[in-house]
């Protein structure tokens, strides 16, 4: 248990936009609020660590909290400087924490000395993760003053407005401990008591999961309702190479080497990340030895896979890349309506276009959840967002989502935490590649997932994909009065290409009123969202009537085009749209992650290079060092063709 009251004894770092303020607190000064300036908001995991910092999945991770962060056009922080500097409280704004799921950004900040972390907002799942590792949170900007004065705080006031779970996690000092405490029925979570009410779709998959007894093995709520404390029984867990590792020390050193897992069939890893990171690593990074640490990520996994039985979707045999990326097979191979499934990446909720309830979770929750079989949940409310009209030809999923992120509702983090449900009838202008763009970007609006209730064409997709003919259950949907906590409507109809701005998936800008000429040196089709069939079906589209024409991508441009996964590639082969994209100048890699994580060809290697990117998000060093822009994949394929953003 934590000591009650808390004295914080060491220094407060302000995360602030001034470089100099930052640079003044990094050489040793104190200032007060007033002085630091206003806070960085929207400050992204990629920014506390960037992804060649993840590579490391122990103690070291201490000495490079914030080395990503961006204050004004200056990076102030370096290795060592935080925890050099005897900060114990770190302080910013509004969505402290978005983007990735990598619980290696909470480890870093406890690593190097942080013991509470304070902010306007938090994102869903970085405030879990410090939850879950014992790293203190607030939103009250009144303890400052109090611990510059050297006030002991009362332990309730990081618990208040928690569920009681939750609360209780706090208070054990992290998930670990409250865990062992549950198995050994030493705690027992409360569950919530509710008279009838009508139910969303979320809800309900949450109340059938919702884990009444674990000894017993006994499941099923009849009601829940937003804030309730739950544990949920899993049908899918899954991680890929850059957790697994990590998980796999936390759970030997909390419960020891001869760890027994829950149900090894339903875990699942992945290595998909690091396929092509040999091909793109900056020299710098080579000669500090990242490499050598990035590849022990493999062998560690692989050891971890075959101790405990864990199938391992990995590389191909011939070195030419991955089976897939984890998120995209599990939608294609394994997830299935009415079904709960957790990944430890941010865009899990990839398969929520199939009707289940898929969301990202950090690597102490994993590692749990590899032995409990259950993960724990607060549930979150609602947001509907009714897509009316039908969208005009040659609109996708992806303007549809840099269209909701440009809205004033999210980008002021009015989604976080919320289940963003899709309804209406312009779903029905989308298959089920087009809606996991919807679900996957969830991450991006802040939400804990998205969710599209199964349908027709669900039935369809998993025909097509698994030979299986699914049979939808009619509780499969929202009830008639359901409690929605906001609704945001589109006029679909209205809606063109879209493009975001470089730095945040919510600098939304309409294609038309773009108003300026930009070239670009770098254009990507790949990633989750920009990797699927449908995706390179609209690409190829573009291609091929360009072809007719004679063009081909445009002098001094890279086209690098990338599948998904290996059933997406095998389909595009056979279509001929891989052949096609060649012939006009495209490099067509190996399925993988790759440039989306800034690991493999396609990323910039220089800040005045332009990149033209179909992936899910451009925080500051995401794919390297260059302007990055976000747009669908028959806009990025036009603007290679172009030579400059243009649509198709």
């Amino acid at each position: 248990m934590l000591n009650d009251p808390i004295l914080f004894t060491g220094r407060i770092l302000f995360l602030t936009e001034d470089p100099a303020a930052m640079a003044r607190q990094l050489g040793g000064e104190d200032l007060d609020p007033a002085e630091a300036g206003p806070l960085r908001d929207q400050i992204s995991t990629d920014e506390i660590t960037p992804a060649f910092i993840c590579y490391h999945f122990d103690e070291k991770l201490g000495d490079f909290p914030y080395l990503g962060l961006k204050c004004g056009e200056v990076f102030p922080v370096k290795e060592g400087s935080v925890r050099g500097g005897g900060f114990t409280v770190s302080v910013a704004g509004k969505r402290r924490g978005k983007g990735s799921s990598r619980e290696a950004s909470p480890y870093a900040e406890l690593c190097a000395g942080l013991r509470l972390v304070v902010a306007e907002s938090f994102e869903r799942i970085y405030r879990q993760n410090a939850q879950n590792l014992g790293l203190l949170t607030s939103t009250d900007f009144g303890l400052i003053p109090r611990i510059r004065r050297g006030e002991a705080i009362p332990l309730a006031e990081f618990t208040e407005g928690l569920d009681p779970v939750t609360a209780e996690i706090v208070r054990r000092g992290g998930l670990f401990a409250y865990n062992a405490a549950r198995l050994a029925g030493e705690v027992v979570p409360p569950l919530p008591s509710h008279g009838p009410r009508p139910m969303t779709y979320a809800e309900k998959l949450l109340a059938r999961h919702a884990v009444v007894d674990a000894a017993a093995g006994q499941v099923g709520l009849q009601v829940v309702k937003p804030g309730d404390g739950l544990f949920v029984k899993t049908d899918w867990r899954f991680s890929h190479e850059y957790v697994t590792p990590m998980a796999a020390r936390f759970l030997e050193k909390a419960l020891g080497p001869g760890v027994v897992l829950r149900d090894p069939a339903r875990i699942l890893a992945f290595r998909d990340h690091l396929t092509f990171l040999h091909h793109s690593m900056k020299a710098e990074h080579r000669a500090l030895g990242l490499l050598r640490v990035a590849e022990g990520l493999k062998p560690a996994q692989e050891a971890f896979c075959a101790k405990h039985g864990i199938r391992l979707h990995g590389e191909l045999p011939d070195g030419s890349g991955s089976e897939g990326i984890c998120h995209s097979i599990m939608t294609e191979r394994y997830a299935c309506p009415g079904q709960v499934v957790v990944g430890t990446d941010s865009h899990t909720p990839h398969a929520g276009a199939l009707g289940c309830l898929a969301f990202g979770i950090g690597t102490t929750d994993i590692a749990c959840a590899w032995v409990t079989g259950d993960v724990r949940v607060t549930v979150p409310p609602t947001l509907r967002v009714r897509l009316e009209g039908r969208l005009r030809p040659g609109v996708s999923a992806k303007d549809l989502v840099l269209h909701l992120l440009a809205q004033p509702l999210i980008r002021e983090g009015g989604a976080i935490g919320h289940v963003v449900e899709y309804q209406g009838p312009a779903l029905a202008d989308l298959d089920t590649d087009e809606r996991a763009t919807l679900t996957n970007m969830a991450a991006e609006i802040g939400g804990f997932t998205g969710l599209i209730a199964p349908d027709g064409e669900t039935v369809r997709f998993v025909r097509e994909r698994r030979g299986v003919d699914l049979v939808l259950e009619p509780w499969m949907g929202g009830d008639e009065g359901a409690d929605y906590a906001q609704t945001l409507t589109v006029d679909c109809g209205a809606l063109g290409p879209m493009l975001a701005r470089p730095g945040d998936p919510g600098n939304g800008v309409a294609l038309a009123d773009l108003g300026e000429l930009v070239p670009i040196d770098i254009a990507y089709l790949g990633s989750c969202t920009g990797g699927k069939r449908e995706d390179l079906r609209r690409a190829y589209e573009v291609v091929k009537a360009a072809a007719a024409e004679g063009r081909r991508v445009a002098d001094g441009v890279q086209f690098f085009v990338q599948c998904g996964s290996e059933d997406v590639r095998r389909h595009a082969a056979e279509q001929g749209w891989l052949a096609a994209f060649e012939a006009v100048g495209a490099v067509v890699l190996g399925s993988s992650c790759g440039a989306c994580i800034n690991a493999g060809p396609g990323i910039s290697t220089r800040p005045d290079q332009v990149t033209i990117s179909a992936i899910n998000r451009n925080f500051p060093g995401r794919s390297g060092p260059g302007r990055m822009w976000l747009a669908s994949p028959a806009t990025v394929a036009a603007s290679a063709l172009a030579g400059r953003i243009t649509g198709p």
